[in-house]
């Protein structure tokens, strides 16, 4: 049986102090961080849309087009771009979160750039590491990099959840379902 390292216990030491369900938390987390490269290229091609939309029907400058929603736009047209405009803003301050624990990450005094850097080539570049490429790219053995890639990824959900999260719900204050998608809510009970 594997030593279970200082930092994994540094983790259930927080996790407890932050009063946060480690297995739920755990798994929304490898969600998140395996839609993370594609959704933002989605989110991309989406703001490429908008933009190509605005300057192609409506105008090459911007402040016409806005007006020309406004005055002039058929109601159907107008819902339908406040619709794409509002999900790129949903979606980029997803990511924005994601952007704010990945910094937490960094900062992390024990071997936070490896974990960084672990995160960011596994799950956020545009190139997707293969495992053999990540070994050689990160310079370490099988077993040595599994172990700090989940080292990593329980420090992302602790800041993620115990710390990103809860600094945003005191800025957007509302129940669920306002403000804050439902995803980010710890259940109670799993089932």
């Amino acid at each position: 049986m594997r030593k279970e390292s200082r930092v994994m216990k540094q983790c259930t030491l927080l996790y407890k102090g932050l009063n946060i369900d480690r297995l739920a938390v755990l798994h929304k987390t490898k969600l998140l961080l395996e839609i993370y490269r594609p959704v933002v290229w989605s989110t991309q091609n989406r703001l490429n849309e908008v933009c190509e939309t605005t300057a192609c029907y409506w105008s090459k400058n911007l402040e016409h087009a806005l007006d020309y929603l406004e005055n002039f736009a058929p109601e159907i047209e107008r819902d339908k771009f406040n619709q794409k405009v509002h999900s790129l803003f949903e979606t980029h301050w997803l990511i924005s979160m994601i952007d704010s624990a990945m910094s937490k990450i960094y900062e992390y005094p024990d071997n936070g750039k490896l974990y960084h850097e672990i995160l960011v080539k596994q799950y956020m570049t545009v190139i997707k590491y293969s495992e053999q490429e990540m070994l050689e790219l990160l310079n370490m053995e099988r077993s040595t990099y599994y172990d700090k890639k989940r080292e990593a990824i329980d420090l992302f959900a602790i800041c993620l959840w115990g710390y990103t999260i809860p600094t945003l719900k005191g800025i957007i204050v509302g129940q669920e379902g306002e403000g804050i998608p439902s995803f980010f809510y710890q259940s109670v009970d799993p089932d």
